[in-house]
């Protein structure tokens, strides 16, 4: 089979420390002025993921030490250099195929840069992300009581590529779908091209507080680096299923509203017993803030094509081959793939804590009845 690397880079201050230990306790702009220095370095090496039929693959985790405001703010070229410094890394180790994490396959033109550039090919692992996040929102509602069919589903970040395919997958099964981005001429357009093609009722906007509070169901697959959902804007008995990192949902909304579900929708849990093991710091695990065994879709994506010795650039820039989607998520259950246990926040879903969810926002139905 073939090997991998998957790129990745820290999402926010706190997270710093997962890659870099000695950063503990030192101030934010000492952290990110050495961040804007700092080289990629190889931060994990991943085993033991193995398939029901016997495939084996292994990879690193390539870290591009940049946090997701400085990817966006930086020159695109020294950006573009980092990522693929990382890569190459990857490439002295043995990887044959590139996997593009978090924002480092958003910034710029989604990986086609990228992987015009890298001695090896590239993919986001957008395609099996888009498969999973749908799925899991499904999976929340069925386990929120919600009827899908007669549901509302409010997409944020629209007419992204992550975002605009999942519009086309939700579709067929709710009763209507709202298209939320910021940008309203886009927006339109999008929405434009795609409204005689969807087989529920459609609509758009701009304004996310307005449609979440008629939502049943949202998904949000944004590269915002702000809380965008606040409690206040959410449905009584909601499902919110975050695709996108970093959160999209504020952390109060865990606090503060107990009749919501909120789910995150990139995890995948992994065939055989893979670990982490970092390379620099012999005999410790990296810490990714997943339980053992779980990947983030994406990851998953780039294992997948590893194991399939589909050695190609599968997906990249800004539309999505809905094809590949379903051909990519076939491929990835094929291998043994399957959706995680539930999580938001960074925590476990219990099942227990799912049931008190469903019972509060029915309580809380019935005393507004």
């Amino acid at each position: 089979m073939a090997k991998f690397c998957f790129v990745i880079h820290p999402l926010s201050f706190e997270d710093v420390v997962r890659y870099e230990p000695g950063a503990k306790g030192k101030g934010k702009p000492i952290i990110a002025k050495i961040l804007e220095w700092m080289p990629p370095w190889a931060a994990a090496h991943v085993t033991g993921v193995r398939t029901p039929d016997g495939r084996e693959t292994e990879g690193w985790f390539v870290a591009a030490p940049l946090l997701p405001a400085q990817m966006l703010e930086m020159p695109r070229e020294q950006v573009y250099e980092r990522i693929l410094g990382a890569i190459e890394i990857g490439v002295g180790l043995g990887a044959e195929v590139a996997g593009l994490g978090a924002f480092t396959g958003v910034v710029g033109d989604g990986g086609v840069t990228i992987a015009e550039r890298a001695p090896i090919p590239v993919t986001t692992g957008n395609s099996l992300t888009i498969a999973a996040g749908v799925r899991s929102l499904f999976r929340g509602a069925d386990e929120m009581g919600i009827d899908a069919a007669r549901a509302t589903a409010v997409v944020v970040g629209a007419t992204g590529s992550i975002g605009g395919a999942c519009v086309e997958l939700i579709a067929p099964h709710v009763a209507h779908v709202v298209l939320v981005a910021r940008n309203e001429t886009r927006l339109r357009k999008f929405h434009e091209s795609i409204r005689d093609g969807l087989p529920c009722a459609s609509s758009y906007t701009t304004d996310i507080s307005t449609a979440v509070q008629r939502a049943d169901l949202v998904l949000t697959a944004t590269s915002s680096t702000q809380d965008i959902i606040e409690p206040e804007d959410l449905r009584t008995g909601a499902v919110v299923c975050e695709v996108s990192l970093p959160h999209d949902v504020s952390r109060r909304v865990a606090a503060e509203r107990p009749d919501v579900l909120v789910v995150e929708g990139g995890n995948m849990r992994v065939p055989g017993e893979m670990r982490w093991a970092r390379v620099r710091e012999q005999g410790e695990d990296f810490d990714m803030g997943l339980p053992r065994g779980t990947a983030l879709a994406c990851m998953s994506e780039t294992m997948v094509l590893a194991l399939e010795n589909r050695c190609e650039s599968y997906t990249l820039g800004r539309g999505i081959d809905l094809a590949k989607v379903r051909e990519i998520d076939a491929l990835a259950e094929r291998a043994g793939f399957s959706l995680a246990d539930m999580r938001a926040f960074d925590l476990p879903l219990s099942r227990e804590q799912i049931a008190r969810t469903r019972a509060a926002a029915e309580e809380r139905r019935a005393a507004s009845a």
